[in-house]
């Protein structure tokens, strides 16, 4: 039988508000590029355009407007990592993985280049009675989760689990909360299996107010949250779970899992 606890009842359960945002295009110019891990790469950008921009949670997600690899425009959703509205910067971080035309601007990018983005449309900004944070993700989820981190002030307590290629890969994050950091090591070409994440996850201990964000694969994001529901009793308003894209589909996602 599934234990009782906490995560059973509902009613106590954080909110998740939908903010709405009014849409603007921005171009903005590359001030800073850095290599921030081998498979990780931060490019600082900042212009006037950036007046107004509002980012309201850590998983936001803006549009970035790039050539393709055939030349034709395209477009793909990433996470403003950290915007600072008194420098005037906005800072996106880049998996840099073969095949894909976001990785191949990063790399190539340089300072003065310019980038269009638009958004974020909206927000989902998380409240309530959240004792704890568990943030579990892979490469593309960790400018989410480390802002995430970032932003959380003491007393708050907030764990990490993230599978990276290695312990190259793995990032320190500055936060005044009580951050407690798990890594999980597996080659890229493994990213769609839970496997990994799923053996140290049930070694855990979830206390009760545990708020669990999942960003992943597709299909580990559903694993993963089926694993926290079935297996732990953990209420499905306690977990927010999204597919940050999907094996083998070009610039695909599930924005809520199990929603």
């Amino acid at each position: 039988m599934i234990p009782q606890n906490a995560f059973s009842d509902a009613s106590n359960a954080p909110e998740i508000q939908r903010v709405r945002h009014e849409l603007h295009r921005r171009s903005l110019e590359v001030v800073k590029v850095e290599r921030l891990t081998p498979h990780m790469i931060r490019v600082t950008l900042a212009g006037p355009d950036l007046a107004g921009f509002v980012s309201a949670s850590p998983d936001d997600h803006i549009k970035i407007f790039i050539p393709g690899l055939d030349g034709a425009p395209v477009r793909r959703d990433y996470t403003p990592r950290k915007y600072d509205s008194e420098a005037g910067t906005l800072v996106l971080d880049f998996v840099d993985h073969k095949g894909g035309p976001a990785a191949a601007w990063a790399r190539a990018a340089k300072v003065g280049d310019y980038l269009d983005i638009g958004g974020p449309k909206g927000s989902q900004v998380i409240s309530g009675n959240i004792a704890h944070w568990l943030l579990i993700g892979d490469e593309t989820a960790l400018p989410a989760i480390g802002r995430r981190v970032e932003e959380l002030s003491a007393p708050s307590h907030v764990t990490t689990l993230v599978a990276v290629s290695g312990q190259e890969d793995e990032q320190m994050f500055k936060t005044s909360a009580r951050h407690t950091a798990y890594w999980v090591h597996r080659p890229l070409d493994k990213a769609n299996d839970a496997q990994s994440i799923v053996s140290v996850l049930s070694d855990l201990d979830i206390p009760e107010r545990t708020f669990i964000w999942v960003g992943a694969e597709a299909r580990v994001a559903k694993t993963v949250r089926q694993y926290l529901l079935e297996k732990r009793g953990i209420a499905a308003q306690w977990v927010k779970a999204s597919g940050y894209w999907v094996k083998g589909q070009a610039d695909a996602s599930v924005k809520n899992v199990g929603v």
